[in-house]
Protein backbone atom coordinates (compact mmCIF):
# COMPACT_ATOMS: atom_id res chain seq x y z
CA UNK A 1 0.00 0.00 0.00
CA UNK A 2 1.13 3.42 -0.48
CA UNK A 3 2.48 5.80 2.00
CA UNK A 4 0.43 9.07 1.76
CA UNK A 5 3.51 11.50 0.94
CA UNK A 6 4.30 9.08 -2.07
CA UNK A 7 0.12 9.57 -2.78
CA UNK A 8 0.37 13.29 -2.54
CA UNK A 9 3.31 14.12 -4.25
CA UNK A 10 1.57 11.92 -7.11
CA UNK A 11 -1.72 13.42 -7.27
CA UNK A 12 0.41 16.98 -7.25
CA UNK A 13 2.35 15.93 -10.20
CA UNK A 14 -0.95 14.69 -12.03
CA UNK A 15 -2.68 17.80 -11.53
CA UNK A 16 0.41 19.51 -12.93
CA UNK A 17 -0.01 17.10 -16.02
CA UNK A 18 -3.36 17.76 -15.93
CA UNK A 19 -2.83 21.35 -16.65
CA UNK A 20 -0.21 20.54 -18.98
CA UNK A 21 -2.57 18.44 -21.31
CA UNK A 22 -5.37 21.66 -20.65
CA UNK A 23 -2.80 23.66 -22.50
CA UNK A 24 -2.22 21.62 -25.24
CA UNK A 25 -5.13 21.48 -25.99
CA UNK A 26 -5.73 25.15 -26.36
CA UNK A 27 -2.95 25.09 -28.07
CA UNK A 28 -3.89 22.71 -30.75
CA UNK A 29 -7.89 25.20 -30.72
CA UNK A 30 -5.42 28.24 -31.07
CA UNK A 31 -3.24 26.82 -34.41
CA UNK A 32 -0.09 27.09 -32.45
CA UNK A 33 3.01 26.24 -33.91
CA UNK A 34 3.46 22.86 -34.35
CA UNK A 35 6.70 22.39 -32.84
CA UNK A 36 5.82 24.35 -30.12
CA UNK A 37 3.44 22.11 -29.54
CA UNK A 38 5.22 18.85 -29.72
CA UNK A 39 7.79 20.33 -27.29
CA UNK A 40 4.52 20.31 -25.11
CA UNK A 41 3.82 16.99 -25.39
CA UNK A 42 7.08 15.63 -24.35
CA UNK A 43 7.30 17.68 -21.73
CA UNK A 44 4.34 15.83 -20.46
CA UNK A 45 4.87 12.58 -21.43
CA UNK A 46 8.20 12.95 -19.34
CA UNK A 47 6.21 14.50 -16.90
CA UNK A 48 3.90 11.04 -16.51
CA UNK A 49 7.10 9.12 -16.99
CA UNK A 50 8.36 10.45 -13.50
CA UNK A 51 5.15 9.35 -12.10
CA UNK A 52 5.53 6.28 -13.18
CA UNK A 53 8.94 5.62 -11.67
CA UNK A 54 8.01 6.56 -8.50
CA UNK A 55 4.93 4.37 -8.50
CA UNK A 56 7.14 1.59 -9.35
CA UNK A 57 9.71 2.86 -6.94
CA UNK A 58 7.04 2.98 -3.77
CA UNK A 59 5.12 -0.49 -5.46
CA UNK A 60 8.67 -2.12 -4.93
CA UNK A 61 9.06 -1.02 -1.53
CA UNK A 62 5.82 -1.99 -0.71
CA UNK A 63 3.98 -4.87 -2.05
CA UNK A 64 7.08 -6.49 -3.61
CA UNK A 65 9.17 -6.23 -0.53
CA UNK A 66 6.13 -7.52 1.41
CA UNK A 67 6.15 -10.30 -1.29
CA UNK A 68 9.89 -11.58 -1.15
CA UNK A 69 10.01 -11.11 3.25
CA UNK A 70 7.29 -13.88 3.15
CA UNK A 71 7.04 -17.80 2.82
CA UNK A 72 4.86 -18.12 -0.19
CA UNK A 73 7.20 -18.54 -3.07
CA UNK A 74 3.75 -18.70 -5.45
CA UNK A 75 3.79 -15.11 -4.32
CA UNK A 76 6.99 -13.91 -5.23
CA UNK A 77 7.15 -15.75 -8.34
CA UNK A 78 4.24 -13.58 -9.01
CA UNK A 79 5.70 -10.51 -7.89
CA UNK A 80 8.58 -11.57 -10.14
CA UNK A 81 6.18 -11.83 -13.19
CA UNK A 82 4.34 -8.56 -12.65
CA UNK A 83 7.89 -6.51 -12.65
CA UNK A 84 8.61 -7.99 -15.90
CA UNK A 85 5.26 -6.98 -17.27
CA UNK A 86 5.84 -3.78 -16.34
CA UNK A 87 9.58 -3.18 -17.58
CA UNK A 88 8.33 -4.60 -20.97
CA UNK A 89 6.11 -1.58 -20.85
CA UNK A 90 7.84 0.94 -19.93
CA UNK A 91 10.50 -0.18 -22.07
CA UNK A 92 8.45 -0.59 -25.04
CA UNK A 93 6.74 2.47 -24.80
Amino acid sequence: MMDEATKKKLQARLRRIAGQVEGIQRMVEEDRYCVDVLFQIAAARAALGKVGRILLDSHVHTCVCDAFSGDDPKDREAKIEELVSIFDRFVGS
